[in-house]
């Protein structure tokens, strides 16, 4: 599948409301919603571990002929509940936009707790739920890749600024 140079969120954000996924929004398009000025290539999410959201999710991602990222081999892969139930990380390519998704990111909270402490936002004309900066900052950290400890101290400065308004 292709890049995308000048991806947007919005069509696969609008797919995963529209299939009725409960999920959160993570990563750098969150960051970004934060007030980040990162730039990020992929949709990160983190979604329930309910079955029937699972399910949801699949429908969604098979409906969309979701594939693996970086496998050029044919590899027999249906990205649906049964599949999302075994998985921690998938990352995934649709003609719509790539899509990482995370079972429960690194850092992060059990996924109730990470949906309590979100905040509801609009990306790209879409309402969902957006990780707390907390939360994100917490997941950077436990990633430890440069690029993260980067946003960790963005974040951070976004959070600085944030209590000193309050």
């Amino acid at each position: 599948m292709q890049r995308f140079p000048d991806f947007s969120p919005r069509a696969l954000l609008r797919r995963l409301v529209d299939g009725g996924v409960d999920f959160v929004v993570v990563g750098g398009i969150a960051a970004v919603a934060h007030g980040s000025a990162t730039f990020t290539q992929d949709l990160d999410i983190a979604y329930a571990p309910a079955q029937a959201n699972l399910d949801r999710l699949g429908r969604v991602l098979v409906d969309l002929g979701a594939r693996l990222r970086g496998v050029t081999d044919d590899v027999p892969f249906i990205p649906d509940g049964r599949t999302l139930r075994r998985t921690r990380v998938l990352t995934l390519e649709t003609p719509i936009g790539p899509i990482d998704l995370l079972a429960r990111p690194d850092g992060a909270p059990e996924y109730e707790r990470l949906r309590e402490h979100a905040r509801r936002e609009v990306i790209g004309g879409v309402e969902v739920q957006v990780a707390s900066l907390d939360d994100l900052i917490a997941m950077k950290k436990a990633a430890g890749r440069p690029k993260d400890l980067v946003a960790v101290e963005e974040l951070e400065a976004i959070q600085r600024l944030q209590r000193e308004r309050a």
